[in-house]
């Protein structure tokens, strides 16, 4: 990753065969990315109606509607960034993707080395993602620090563990939008969990709540995730 920035690019994996799919998000995730993966073209628009992303990676053949369809879509209001994957020796899923307005293609199998390069490369033509307006976030007695990626209370830094830190971060950048559960996976086998992330986030609002039974900062989203809400 080439492009300097406050945060890793985020990247969406919209990828129906489960195998590859967590094969991605694990390689992208230890490149250093940060990664949502959603199984089909349904998912993606849940993820790309309540998250910002740097670039898209779209498989083409998914059951229901396939990736071309969906980059069709996205095209009509998103510039983001798209590499499409699709199967060796089908030209015409490439040719009609380019037409469409991806960016890169890639035949399927492929080198995940390869595959990392070329993300590279798109985002290094990709205009750098608008920063955030507020370098600092409040809720309450707490301050985050956007750039230091850093948690005080009352003036004081706030220890986080290694899982807390990623989930604060997740939700700080997308401060006052829900955040879809299996965005805040993080990639890892463990945090891929719903339930295991229902305990980091009880655990995090203990140490920016007030009261962390009846939540005012970090609050849940019936059938969505969390959301991170902060004071004027």
């Amino acid at each position: 990753m080439d492009r300097p920035s406050l945060y890793p690019p985020h990247i969406l994996i919209v990828e129906d065969d489960m195998r590859v799919r967590n094969l991605l998000r694990k390689f992208l995730t230890e490149t250093g990315y940060m990664v949502t993966a959603a199984e089909d073209a349904a998912a993606a628009r849940s993820h790309l109606g309540s998250l910002q992303f740097d670039l898209l990676v779209i498989d083409v053949m998914m059951p229901g509607e396939d990736g071309l369809s969906l980059v069709k879509s996205v095209r009509e209001h998103n510039p983001v960034p798209i590499l499409m994957l699709t199967a060796m020796g089908e030209p015409q899923h490439r040719i009609r993707g380019l037409e469409l307005g991806v960016d890169d293609y890639m035949a399927k199998p492929f080198e995940p080395q390869e595959l990392v390069l070329r993300i590279g490369s798109i985002l290094r033509r990709a205009p750098p993602t608008e920063a955030p307006a507020k370098m600092e976030l409040r809720f309450g007695d707490c301050r985050y620090d956007l750039a230091r990626e850093q948690l005080s209370r009352n003036g004081s830094v706030v220890r986080l563990t290694g899982t807390e830190a990623e989930l604060l971060r997740v939700l700080a950048r997308h401060a006052g939008v829900p955040v879809d559960r299996t965005a805040l996976g993080l990639g890892s086998d463990d945090t891929t969990n719903p339930r295991t992330i229902d305990v980091q986030i009880t655990r995090l609002r203990r140490k920016i709540e007030p009261d962390p039974r009846q939540p005012r900062y970090l609050q849940t989203i019936r059938g969505t995730g969390y959301l991170l809400r902060t004071d004027p």
